[in-house]
């Protein structure tokens, strides 16, 4: 059993930090409304898997329990109800040990759960009537040494818009008073023991109940509806479409928090054949980003599983919350596991759940169906939306925007099944507001299984009957003839190394300025090559903040500190948007990302484009 707190123990037997030590630590906390993150481990290794803090960095942890439990409470008043979980990393029980002390102290009722993968505890917080919240330690994709938190209301999702700004303002003061080592200690000394271990001992039951809520809720999601009898028939309708095409799954769970969770089981009860493999919380065996080689392991497994039995082809591998998992899979028997890049995949996602809507007749509504993704989504997600009749609507970057987005448009009348940020993985499928493996793979399961057979459901056959589709349909298709049906485009991996750059510049609206007199004078140094060689003739400059889209070129089109993503769209003689290349400061790591997005298969194009403008970005780098 994992330790998780000691209510006797005192979280500073060395003693208080000074406020200068406080203040040093928080230099390297990123805040966003994708996460708060650095690294927690106590030896300053990203790497590391010590399960010590720093005493400065607990006092962190107290102070962003202290400013969200004064957010809910001036939203709700007292009598607060959270939920508090965190990912598997060997730093979470002491972080959520002192923020556990603070809510206490505070008289906020904490239903805590533990280890517990995010979309679960976030399920959990959406269909408790009492809950006013939740509260998530965790660095997501991130290294695991570093640690972190997430904060959401009662709708499930992460804050974003003006309640991250909101939150993120409040902590940043709360650690400038003079005070606040003096006020966190002593809250966290007034925590009640008896309140503290009545917590830590519902931790099982409540552990249950979130387990018990996901499984309802993703049934919800899965189907499409909340009727349980239209669920029934939708499962088994699956069950028997595997019958005919079995799949076997393997699930490479890397000691994330998805080991704790419902996979196994929910899979099987679907009428899949599953496998897991490092399916212990803490168990991390490989770098937690589930890209590159983050997936190799997964490919290893998959392929001793096909050898024994040919219905395995699929193989996951989540993030450490569990929030997000990538997929790799077998093509024909006898191939070599291949891994799915994330733009693909979600692309993938996007052309099932659109024909899926279509096949519960949403199509008929008057309500225009839409798909919202971030900024650098590539743009083969227009061509799909478009043999859909779906729109696409773009935010900046950061999964609470794109959830927020989302809302904001079903409010105008849109119908919003599908979303997420294509150039990080993963999907957002609604109801729920996270991204979900399990979204994921029965996502792409509608596309493999339903072929027609006992229903007309066949979403291959009707994107191959679509203008947009040059596939030539045959009723033996697998998923690599899925996957080479889709608009043809070439994206940078947001995760090779060519797709991060360290700046000197730490004002990214003056990089932005300088890039942008770059780019004017390399534009006409290269238009005509541009012509002759892509074909392209014009461009136009979009700026994404938050959920807002503005094209326009110059710092007028920009707002605030200017850190959303830049985007440069090509354009054809015909006026088709062929090209764009991206840039934007990372909200949680310190470097600065930039990707290229080219139509066609010609690889040199898109290298060409990314190295050009890489270049223009180090030029306007070193521009004083």
């Amino acid at each position: 059993m994992l330790f998780i707190a000691d209510p006797e123990q005192d979280p500073w037997p060395a003693g208080l930090p000074t406020f200068e030590e406080l203040t040093e630590a928080a230099i390297t906390l990123i805040l966003s409304a994708s996460g708060w993150r650095k690294v927690f481990a106590a030896d300053g290794d990203e790497e590391s898997f010590t399960t010590q803090v720093k005493g400065a960095d607990k006092l962190i942890a107290a102070a962003a329990a202290l400013s969200f439990a004064e957010y809910l409470i001036r939203l709700h008043g007292p009598h607060i109800v959270v939920w508090f979980g965190c990912d598997s990393r060997p730093t979470g029980s002491a972080l959520m040990d002192v923020m556990l002390r603070v809510f206490i102290a505070l008289d906020v009722k904490v239903k805590a759960s533990f280890i517990t993968a995010a979309p679960e505890l976030m399920a959990a917080a959406k269909l408790d009537e009492e809950a006013h919240g939740f509260a998530y330690i965790s660095a997501s994709h991130n290294p695991v040494g570093h640690n972190g938190m997430k904060f959401g209301g009662a709708d499930g999702a992460v804050l974003g818009g003006s309640g991250s700004t909101e939150l993120i303002a409040h902590f940043e003061a709360a650690l400038k008073e003079p005070r606040i080592i003096e006020k966190l200690s002593r809250l966290c000394r007034q925590a009640d023991t008896a309140i503290y271990q009545a917590v830590l001992q519902a931790i099982p039951q409540n552990k249950h109940t979130a387990e018990q809520t996901y499984t309802r809720f993703t049934r919800q999601v899965v189907s499409g509806s909340e009727s349980p009898d239209q669920q029934t028939a939708f499962f088994d309708a699956l069950a028997d479409s595997l019958g005919r095409t079995p799949i076997g799954i393997v699930g490479e769970l890397n000691g994330s928090a998805r080991s704790t969770s419902i996979d196994r089981k929910f899979l099987v009860e679907s009428g899949f054949t599953v496998k897991m493999h490092n399916d212990t919380a803490r168990n991390i065996v490989h770098s937690i980003v589930p890209e590159g080689a983050g997936l190799d392991p997964c490919r290893e497994l998959l392929a001793r599983s096909h050898a024994k039995n040919p219905a395995f082809t699929l193989g996951y591998v989540p993030d450490n919350d569990g929030d997000r998992g990538n997929l790799v899979y077998i093509g024909s028997p006898g191939q070599q596991p291949q891994r799915i890049a994330a733009q693909e995949l979600f692309a993938l996602v996007v052309l099932a759940e659109l024909s899926y809507q279509h096949h519960l007749k949403i199509k008929s509504s008057p309500q225009p169906k839409a798909v919202v993704v971030n900024g650098p989504t590539s743009m083969r997600i227009e061509r799909i939306a478009k043999a859909f009749a779906a729109e696409v609507w773009r935010a900046e970057v950061g999964e609470a925007n794109v959830v927020t987005l989302a809302e904001q448009l079903r409010t105008k009348g849109y119908q919003v099944r599908i979303l997420g940020e294509g150039s990080n993985g993963g999907n957002i499928t609604h109801p729920s507001t996270v991204r979900d493996p399990l979204s994921t793979i029965y996502s792409i399961s509608r596309l493999l299984t339903f072929r027609g057979e006992g229903s007309s459901f066949n979403p291959y056959a009707q994107w191959c009957r679509s203008p947009e589709s040059s596939a030539v349909y045959s009723s033996d298709f697998n998923l690599a003839q899925v996957i080479a049906s889709l608009p043809p485009f070439v994206t940078t991996n947001a995760y090779e190394p060519e797709a991060k750059m360290r700046i000197s510049t730490l004002d990214h609206a003056a990089l932005k300025r300088r890039w942008e007199y770059v780019f004017i004078q390399e534009w006409e140094q290269y238009r005509d090559f541009l012509r002759t060689e892509y074909g392209i003739v014009s461009w136009r400059e979009v700026n994404y903040e938050g959920t807002q889209v503005h094209t326009g070129f110059g710092p007028d089109y920009r707002s605030g500190s200017e850190k959303g993503g830049l985007k440069i769209i090509f354009s054809n003689a015909a006026g088709e948007d062929t090209d764009f290349i991206w840039m934007r400061g990372s909200g949680t790591e310190p470097v600065f990302r930039v990707l290229a997005d080219s139509y066609g298969y010609d690889h040199q194009r898109h290298d060409w484009l990314l190295q050009w403008h890489r270049a223009m970005i180090t030029r306007a780098d070193s521009i004083n």
